[in-house]
């Protein structure tokens, strides 16, 4: 790894782990981090969580895992060329999504409505409860046992109320501190991947034409190059083509920008970017282009009638599941009904439904409603 710069984050210099352990050999402490995570098996079902598509739908859209995957190699790439710590930002990239339910967007609102009484749920906030507390490998604790820095960048929102039980790793958010540039790096890095990969996945499956995304400047200024460089190009060729440099534009950009926004704010430590504005930001054209995408994808795509019919069978799957447990909570496998005694039935039924793939939970389901299955 090449030098770093003087206010990047530094394993050697970490706030440590919540559970004293001797120093890694052979690794530094955030590359243990990102193998802890990736050995996870929260990590391993995220093969089978889908974003916008659930995954019975089809076996080419990205799934929570190869989107993990892709911010990760984003937030790298970021990372290196602006000097900070890449090991980091990858641990927080890899492990952003893992507290995420089944079914994407649509999984997650039934599961805050259903909790809506009992402190609501936040993936964010479930990522690192699956870290701290779920996971259930290592004998001498709970979870992984991360270090302060990546457990930090994986919490990306908080309520002033959530972060007061969080104790160090709220704080931040009482102070209104900004985290790490690596964590900051890992958050812009999960919107560069998903914006332009739900484009390429909604033109994999008919819900976006390419005549509709002739609206869109960011979409259409890269377009009219590769057509221009290659007239007889085929359409997959076409939209990879046209993707892959709508997103090395957004990074040369964020990258150009951030670098500027660093040295006028004088940074010469990681105190200074915790109380510095955000740093790592899109020149203010291509923001405005970015938001103008990202209304476009929510108007065509996420509410295309194909994905509310998805969406609302998975609002009625998640909805019926918690309600039959809620009612009967013998029904739930035993670690579940035995993590109750420590916490309420309403927080064991929901860490059971958000750790559900896409197919599991449709399977928990049918097992449950279904006469059938019986």
């Amino acid at each position: 790894m090449a030098e770093l710069a003087p206010y990047a984050a530094r394993a050697e210099r970490s706030r440590g782990r919540r559970f004293a352990e001797a120093a890694p050999q052979g690794r530094n402490e955030f590359q243990r981090d990102r193998d802890r995570i990736v050995h996870s098996t929260a990590f391993r079902r995220l093969e089978y969580k889908t974003q916008v598509f659930v995954n019975h739908e089809g076996d080419l859209y990205r799934t929570r895992l190869t989107h993990s995957i892709e911010v990760a190699q984003i937030a790298r790439s970021i990372a290196r060329a602006l000097a900070v710590n890449e090991d980091l930002a990858e641990a927080i990239a890899l492990a952003h999504d893992l507290g995420h339910t089944p079914f994407g967007h649509a999984g997650q609102d039934a599961l805050h409505a259903c909790m809506r009484r009992s402190g609501g749920f936040e993936h964010n906030l479930q990522s690192l409860r699956v870290v701290d507390l779920l996971e259930t490998r290592y004998a001498a604790f709970d979870g992984l046992n991360l270090t302060f820095e990546t457990r930090q960048g994986i919490l990306k929102h908080c309520s002033a109320a959530n972060a007061r039980k969080l104790g160090e790793v709220g704080e931040r958010f009482l102070r209104k501190q900004q985290p790490s540039l690596e964590a900051q790096i890992a958050n812009v890095a999960d919107e560069v991947a998903y914006n332009n990969h739900d484009v390429d996945d909604g033109l994999r499956s008919g819900l976006l034409t390419l005549e509709q995304l002739g609206t869109v400047r960011a979409f259409v200024r890269h377009l009219d190059q590769v057509r221009a460089l290659y007239p007889q190009l085929a359409d997959r060729r076409l939209i990879h083509e046209t993707i892959r440099r709508m997103i090395n534009a957004l990074v040369v950009d964020l990258v150009q920008t951030s670098r500027r926004n660093i040295r006028a704010a004088r940074m010469k430590s990681l105190q200074d970017v915790q109380a510095a504005p955000a740093l790592i930001r899109f020149s203010a054209e291509m923001a405005a282009e970015q938001r103008a995408l990202k209304q476009f994808l929510r108007r065509d795509l996420y509410q295309h009638y194909r994905v509310a019919r998805m969406a609302n069978k998975a609002r009625r799957i998640v909805t019926d599941l918690f309600g039959a447990f809620k009612a009967d909570p013998k029904m739930l496998p035993p670690q579940h009904r035995a993590s109750a005694d420590s916490e309420s039935i309403e927080r064991a039924i929901a860490d059971y439904i958000a750790g559900m793939t896409d197919r599991y939970a449709i399977g928990e389901h049918r097992r449950l409603f279904a006469v059938a299955e019986i």
